[in-house]
């Protein structure tokens, strides 16, 4: 077992102190102790508030958590409605209209007296917020993205202290403000409930997160408060305040590093600085330096060497090994600081190549181009307190299950925890990191700049050594939407060419000058990148030559789904179709008479297109599959042509390799329960297409694609070697009779796609019904199946599919509980639902060649006769109306 280094901490509680433990990281110093102010805290509604008189109980001091926010005390205390119920969103606004106060009396406790040095930080406010200490004013704070430190040397330590943390509504402070400015900076979304004018939007000039403000999949709730940890801090003599190891060369045979120590020094004086690291495998080495410290701040270096080295890869390429590695500052003998951190080696290169088709942009890991598969992450709730280590680790759990090894992490929202990077790194999975700006026009002004620029090197200091992270971003879709959206283009019209100019001056000088220059001098060897779509040079952003894309003309233009064929973007970083959650996520906000498409509720919870996204869901749905005969059916019906349409575009995506070389749908996840894109709901549920990835981003894949009658085969590969396998190729009626039956023996060069064929329709057919046909590819190897494609010659909507006449039986064996499914003729996207009864599947959304069984695994928490009660299936014969019948 790995040894750790140990330093003590105080935490405060309601009887008194209580002493803890806790791993040192790379900020904590044995010089130093620590008292955790995170209990004793009290909330009110701020005196004077206008929502006195609807809520006087809020206007009484009442216990409060920290970290947290006021939502969630006043939801713990039953004072506000689960903004999550039926249309409750409404009956929260008011919170995020008033100002509130927090308090909390504490004392200096005697460990942390003697220290000569004494300070308060609060690792993050939300957002706008003025704190006092006994009456005094210490600060002022302006952006939830920041740490906020209070020098406090000369502090009484031997009395009570009051400290008072006030916070403001960032709309009811800044709205007198924008109504006097000759123009509102175009934003996002407006508010659907009047405290905002159309138009007129607060969120461009606060740093706050972008989507707490109300975005087109989820609600509107201005959290407020304390929401990441308070402490005291107290040390003497010497301060490690931050230690990084910067990879200036990785290679198999050797890793040349740069240990950084930022130290703080009461005096001049002699010192010895040492790293030991341990590798993988139990390996062990260490390097020492003898420095001269200056009294104040400094920055030192330690080279350290280590050959040989186990690197880091991501998923699919190899183990993501992690090095131990801890540091000492040591003064006459004595250790006066100590960090450590595990760290990963590896190189990471963001492959900008001129090539037949524009310039490339591609990931290389370790000298091998990765072919990024994966989802852009939202924030895990409407309530950040509520986003716990066990939820972020089952989603990367489930983004690993899919086959995903690239996760972007979207800038309307916040930068996540320490945690979330570390899980991260131990799966595997690249992050693609944007810096928050979620699509709302900046201010051009150099104060805002400056604010951004100290969010930004204590974010990047903070998040540097995880290997996962291999991008930098600078935004969402700002400058794209400055250059292409048409309420932009109208706006720097009513502005005139010299405003606009300095507007269009501003956002460079923030994301090509500030962002880039914190980013490339703090972390030099991950690459920054603009934002997103940026094509970076004289091609416009959103190129598909050049740079990354979002692809929006599917759904946000309602372009048919196939359109997805027409272009090849050399990375696709957002792409997406919307559906509904499982029903019983649905149930836990709905009432049964809300189910249906347009009732008010089910508005509340689509916000598309001000509640209008239904109906185009409903379109995508009509026009695939016909018309859902019931809602549970309109449900069902929109997860499967999700499904059918993401799996398209990532198959044409993945068989351009290597034009294309990265697919990352829209989105991974939900911060509440409603219609939106994600593949895995905010209750942890897979939808259909969370279970389809699992198939379409599988390390080898045939993939076959049809347009106007043709249907190219492509065999895709992310292997980094030669693989032999055979092709079974069968053209089958739905009712089980086989018109053709081929197997051949192919070979998959490593980490490409291969076209092995161009074939007409009737080349397949035969002559068949292609209403009653489908093509069955399947990649075999070993005896084992690798990949399976179903082609169909007819949209499903044109299908004549039959009655499948499934057999579904569940049983229990030796390892658990299994499904057993067979049908007697062709069942397409069966669907099985246990109801309100959590079962994890192995597999869902399935379809059953006919005489064919298929095996699944189920693990509950339920009982074998619970489960059989509650199962449910459903397949595409079963939900839809007749052809003619209306809706």
């Amino acid at each position: 077992m790995r040894r750790r280094s140990v330093q003590l901490l105080f935490g405060l509680c309601g009887c008194g102190l209580i002493f803890f433990a806790s791993p040192v990281s790379a900020r904590e110093e044995a010089a130093s102790a620590q008292v955790v102010l995170g209990h004793g805290w009290q909330l009110r509604l701020a005196p004077g508030s206008p929502a006195a008189k609807e809520h006087p109980e809020a206007t009484r001091w009442q216990a409060t958590s920290v970290p947290g926010s006021v939502q969630a005390t006043l939801l713990a205390h039953g004072q506000l409605p689960d903004p999550d119920w039926r249309d409750n969103e409404a009956k929260v606004q008011w919170v995020g209209l008033a100002d509130w106060q927090y308090r909390l009396r504490f004392t200096v406790v005697p460990a942390l007296r003697g220290e000569r040095h004494l300070a308060l930080v609060f690792n993050g406010l939300d957002t706008l917020a003025d704190i006092t200490l006994d009456g005094r004013p210490v600060v002022h704070a302006d952006n939830m993205f920041r740490r906020w430190r209070v020098p406090l040397d000369g502090l009484d330590r031997a009395g009570e202290h009051m400290l008072e943390v006030t916070f403001h509504s960032p709309v009811t402070r800044l709205q007198p403000w924008l109504a006097k400015q000759p123009y509102a900076l175009p934003g996002e979304f407006d508010s659907a409930f009047g405290d905002e004018p159309p138009g007129r939007q607060v969120a461009n000039y606060v740093r706050k997160a972008a989507y707490q403000f109300g975005w087109d999949w989820g609600p509107r709730i201005l959290t407020e408060g304390i929401w990441q940890p308070v402490r005291l801090e107290a040390w003497s003599g010497w301060r490690l305040d931050d230690f990084h190891v910067a990879q200036t060369q990785v290679d198999a045979d050797h890793a040349a590093l740069r240990a950084g120590f930022a130290i703080r020094a009461d005096a001049a004086g002699p010192a010895r600085l040492t790293v030991h690291w341990r590798a993988p495998d139990g390996r062990e080495g260490s390097a020492a330096r003898e420095v001269r410290l200056v009294a104040g701040e400094q920055q030192l270096d330690l080279p350290l060497t280590i050959t040989q080295p186990q690197r880091w890869w991501p998923a699919g390429y190899g183990a993501p090994n992690l090095y131990a590695v801890a540091a000492q500052v040591t003064v006459d003998g004595r250790v006066v600081a100590r960090a450590s951190r595990d760290i990963g080696l590896r190189s990471i290169e963001l492959r900008r190549s001129p090539d037949r088709w524009g310039r490339s942009f591609a990931f290389v890991v370790n000298g091998v181009p990765v072919f990024a598969k994966g989802a852009n992450l939202v924030p895990l709730d409407s309530l950040p307190s509520r986003t716990t280590d066990a939820r972020m680790r089952r989603l990367l759990d489930g983004a690993r299950a899919a086959h995903m090894n690239m996760l972007r992490v979207w800038g309307g929202g916040y930068y996540l925890p320490d945690a979330f990077y570390a899980m991260a790194d131990r799966r595997g999975l690249l992050i693609w990191q944007d810096f928050m700006f979620g699509g709302a026009i900046p201010p051009p002004d150099a104060a805002f700049r400056a604010n951004v620029k100290q969010e930004a090197i204590e974010q990047v200091t903070r998040l540097r050594n995880h290997p996962s992270i291999v991008l930098w971003s600078g935004n969402n879709e700002v400058q794209t939407s400055w250059e292409s959206w048409g309420d932009r283009q109208a706006f720097r019209q009513r502005i005139g060419p010299a405003e606009s100019a300095r507007i269009a001056g501003g956002m460079h000088a923030l994301f090509d000058g500030t962002l880039r220059e914190v980013a490339t001098r703090l972390e030099p060897e991950v690459r920054y990148w603009p934002g997103s779509p940026e094509s970076e040079g004289r091609a416009p952003a959103n190129s598909p030559d050049s740079g990354d894309a979002h692809v929006w003309n599917v759904w946000g233009g309602s372009a048919p789904v196939e359109d997805y064929l027409k272009t090849t973007p050399r990375f696709q970083s957002e792409f997406g179709l919307q559906s509904l959650p499982a029903m019983a996520t649905i149930r836990r906000f709905a009432t049964p008479q809300d189910l249906a498409i347009d009732s008010p509720v089910m508005r509340a919870h689509q916000k598309f297109d001000h509640g209008n996204g239904n109906q185009r869901l409903l379109l995508y749905v009509r026009r695939g599959y016909g018309e859902p005969k019931d809602f549970a059916s309109f449900a069902y019906l929109s997860q499967v042509m999700q499904a059918d349409g993401i799996a398209l575009a990532v198959d044409h995506l993945r068989s351009a390799r290597p034009r294309s070389m990265g697919a990352l749908y829209w989105q991974l996840n939900d911060v509440w329960p409603g219609a939106s894109w994600s593949s895995i709901d905010v209750d942890g549920r897979w939808k259909a297409l969370q279970f389809r990835a699992r198939h379409f981003y599988a390390p080898v894949r045939v993939v076959p694609l049809r347009q106007d009658g043709r249907t190219a085969v492509f065999l895709v590969s992310d292997r980094t070697t030669p693989l032999a396998a055979q092709l079974r190729t069968r053209v089958i009626g739905m009712d089980g009779t086989v018109i053709a039956d081929r197997t051949r023996p192919v070979t998959l060069p490593p980490q490409a796609s291969t076209r092995i064929d161009d074939l007409a329709d009737a080349d397949l057919l035969h002559g068949a019904d292609p209403r009653r046909t489908l093509a069955v590819f399947d990649l075999l190897a070993d005896g084992r199946r690798l990949s399976r494609h179903l082609l169909y010659f007819q949209r499903a909507v044109d299908l004549a599919l039959p009655d499948p006449h499934i057999q579904a039986t569940l049983r229990r064996d030796t390892h658990g509980l299994v499904l057993d499914l067979q049908a007697q003729h062709f069942a397409r996207a069966v669907w099985i639902d246990f109801g309100d009864h959590d079962a994890t599947l192995s597999d869902n959304d399935v379809d059953l060649l006919p005489g064919e069984h298929v095996a699944l695994r189920v693990m509950s928490h339920d009982t074998l006769d619970t489960l059989r009660r509650a199962m449910q299936l459903r397949s595409l014969v079963d939900a839809t109306l007749p052809h003619g019948t209306p809706p």
